[in-house]
């Protein structure tokens, strides 16, 4: 086995999906068609909100920068699984697997955050609609974007200087199609007390306290809407609260999957599927859910389509 400077492989093999090798080639020509759709998907996203002036709302101004990160949260890992999968090559550089585990925790806890921001606005709107400019200001909606940036970067940057100083005399083959931070610990031939330590506490701070926060926003919004006397003022009230409803049960069902319910053997054959529903599939559906259950959406795309059209 490799050392790098008498401390850690030079590489990792990522063992990737738990697929037979005589179907890789439709698997990946299968993942590569998602991959491309998350990507396409979600620059729709973007192109409408920053072209149509009537979807220049708080909601909208998060998600375009939900479907920003879902773009990179899923660029992170799928490139990397697919190279592997056409190419039969499973190794990974040491900077490489230090560079994924990064920039994974990073585009991971900003999901978190937009999406906790995105909970807050809807909160503010059916709750308080009076308020609703003053209270969600450009300023405002801005600053918790950075906040974002700032607390997923710092989390990032922590695990990573921590997974730094471990050495890797004993394995370097990873049971994942990615560097999961989880997985290479296991790895390790140093004490991971600390790092497994400040997992429990920083997941705190950046999962378990925003899903909370999403919770206590839809209790508000469930109970407001029970007092609203009109059919016609809950279905309204419902329907802007639909499709982020949506997106918040894929992406936090696959986390409680994943970390709620633990594997009974011994292979990790669940977890790696349970991460390619919140890296691949998740990212994909969104844009979905968001142009078929959103009349916005779908209003913004039909004004530009017709604005094409007259300017021909």
């Amino acid at each position: 086995m490799m050392k790098n400077n008498q401390s850690t492989t030079s590489e990792f093999i990522l063992l990737g999906l738990p697929i037979w090798p005589e179907v890789q080639g439709m698997y990946s020509a299968l993942f590569l068609t998602m991959y491309l759709t998350t990507v396409l998907g979600n620059l729709l996203i973007i192109l409408l909100i920053r072209l149509d002036s009537h979807i220049h709302t708080p909601m909208y101004f998060f998600l375009s920068h939900l479907a920003f990160t879902d773009i990179s949260f899923s660029s992170v890992t799928a490139p990397k699984m697919l190279m592997n999968m056409l190419t039969h090559s499973q190794s990974i550089s040491y900077a490489g697997c230090i560079s994924q585990i990064y920039f994974f925790l990073l585009f991971g806890c900003i999901d978190n955050f937009l999406l906790t921001s995105m909970a807050y606005d809807r909160y503010v709107a059916i709750c308080h609609p009076l308020y609703y400019t003053t209270i969600m200001s450009q300023s405002v909606c801005v600053l918790l974007v950075i906040v974002s940036w700032v607390f997923s970067s710092t989390n990032g940057l922590v695990h990573t200087l921590l997974f730094a100083r471990l050495s890797f005399f004993r394995d370097n083959t990873v049971h994942h199609f990615f560097c999961d931070l989880s997985a290479l610990l296991k790895l390790s031939s140093s004490d991971t007390t600390i790092n497994e330590l400040v997992i429990l506490t920083l997941a705190v701070v950046v999962i378990t306290v925003p899903f909370i926060c999403i919770l206590v926003s839809y209790g508000h919004i469930g109970a407001t809407i029970l007092r609203t006397p009109s059919i016609k003022g809950i279905c309204k009230a419902l329907s802007t609260c639909g499709s982020h409803l949506c997106v918040v049960s894929l992406y936090y069902g696959a986390i409680i999957g994943l970390y709620f319910f633990p594997s009974s053997s011994d292979t990790n054959d669940k977890d790696v599927i349970v991460a390619v529903m919140y890296t691949v599939v998740t990212p994909m559906l969104n844009p979905f859910i968001y142009s078929l259950r959103n009349r916005d959406m779908k209003g913004a795309l039909r004004n530009i389509l017709l604005r094409r059209m007259y300017s021909q």
